[in-house]
């Protein structure tokens, strides 16, 4: 394992009274283990000055929560990752939901909120927990599985895509286009620019499959399409926010579930916890989103100068906020290094926070639960059974291979 060595030296402080640190928070070393970097920027100040991308970054709870909950000093419509949308051409057209700013963002926002509202997940929580019983089935009677393929990714698939109305043909383009969305949020490095070059197939499976006439009937896509009808938002919209429901409703829950099994597979003590009383899965599932951070890291651009943590920040400048350092903050959370299913997880930035939380969080939430559910009913024991793999990406924080032996209860 790579161990990135934060030294004394690595901070000197910056004439704008920022520190400065040269660390690089899209280099292989930070994504193998983040966690000594991020203590070392929370303890350099509640700002620091990144040379290497020349941008501020907060690592703090406390900054990034501000920072999350202003959008009208720190907005998203410029790019919520590196890239300026006021000085460079965006790869892709830019999300309604990700990359806007109120009051457009308030229009849209509030269509996808209503088509995965909690009533919403009311409606489809019995077919989810089926279909998560089914899987862990076939895991405890395996024995041996990788929880990354054969859980984390093939769960959400077996139920996402179907309750979005997707057609069964290209479904395989789903996971690397999210993978490449989140790569895009980063610099100009290897990962990001692989996966732009490698994106041609999966922009056109998407972009086909959010049309209105690709979407089955009585589906989440279906359903923002109807919004047109209403006159809420237009026929050029629908197909972005669809393309919104495609991205937010996978990575989170693929990397959420993966991180929530690696917990818990080190963790016996939480394991037999969860097995004692089924009820804590949710709390399993939200407590391992703040560990673990699936969501590593988004920035923001200055509408106008600022002060910051007693730094001033001038207009323009872009913001990285590290939100799986402020997960682990102590000045918010005691004991933040333990995994703990009894924790109350409220306020965590997993999800974010603000106007922009995640808009898939509630499909998130009721996949993860109902599958820890299912198998702490289930499986008697869960642990790890070989290497473990990260997946490097410049945003999101998970796993490519997980081995874990499973024996059934």
């Amino acid at each position: 394992m790579i161990t990135p060595q934060v030294e004394p030296r690595d901070i000197r402080q910056a004439p704008s009274s920022a520190p400065v640190s040269d660390v690089d928070p899209f280099s292989d070393a930070f994504f193998e283990d983040p966690h000594p970097i991020h203590e070392a920027l929370r303890e350099a100040g509640p700002v620091v000055y990144l040379a290497k991308w020349n941008v501020f970054a907060v690592a703090r709870y406390a900054e990034v929560h501000a920072v999350l909950n202003d959008p009208a000093t720190f907005c998203s419509s410029r790019g919520v990752g590196l890239s300026d949308f006021a000085k460079e051409t965006p790869w892709r057209p830019p999300s309604l939901i990700l990359e806007a700013d109120p009051p457009a963002h308030t229009r849209t926002r509030a269509v996808l909120s209503r088509v995965l509202s909690p009533a919403v997940m009311k409606q489809i929580r019995d077919g989810f927990a089926a279909a998560a019983d089914a899987t862990v089935d076939e895991i405890v009677a395996r024995g041996r599985i990788d929880g990354i393929a054969d859980v984390a990714e093939a769960y959400p698939l077996s139920v996402f895509p179907d309750a979005v109305g997707l057609k069964a043909e290209g479904r395989e383009n789903l996971l690397p286009y999210a993978g490449l969305v989140f790569n895009a949020f980063g610099p100009p490095n290897a990962l990001r620019q692989s996966a732009i070059e490698r994106s041609a197939p999966h922009q056109a499976y998407v972009q086909a499959q959010c049309q209105r006439e690709s979407l089955r009937p009585g589906g989440f896509g279906a359903c923002v399409h109807a919004h047109v009808d209403s006159g809420e938002i237009t026929d050029a919209e629908a197909p972005l926010l669809v393309r919104s429901l495609l991205s937010a409703g996978l990575d989170t829950t693929v990397n959420g579930i993966g991180a929530a099994l690696y917990c818990l597979a080190r963790f016996p003590h939480e394991w037999e916890r969860l097995r004692d009383d089924p009820g804590l899965a949710r709390n399993a599932f939200e407590e391992a989103v703040r560990f673990e951070s699936p969501v590593q890291t988004f920035f923001r651009t200055t509408t106008r100068p600022v002060e910051l943590g007693g730094v001033a920040i001038g207009e323009g400048e872009k913001v990285l906020m590290f939100l799986g350092a402020a997960n682990r903050d102590p000045r918010r959370w005691e004991n933040p290094e333990r995994y703990d299913i009894t924790r109350r997880t409220s306020g965590h930035v997993g999800f974010g926070s603000g106007i922009h939380m995640c808009v898939g969080q509630l499909v998130a939430r009721l996949e993860g639960e109902v599958l820890l559910s299912a198998l702490a009913r289930k499986a008697r024991s869960i642990t790890v059974s070989g290497p473990v793999k990260r997946r490097y990406n410049n945003t999101l924080r998970g796993l490519e291979s997980l081995p874990l032996a499973i024996e059934g209860a």
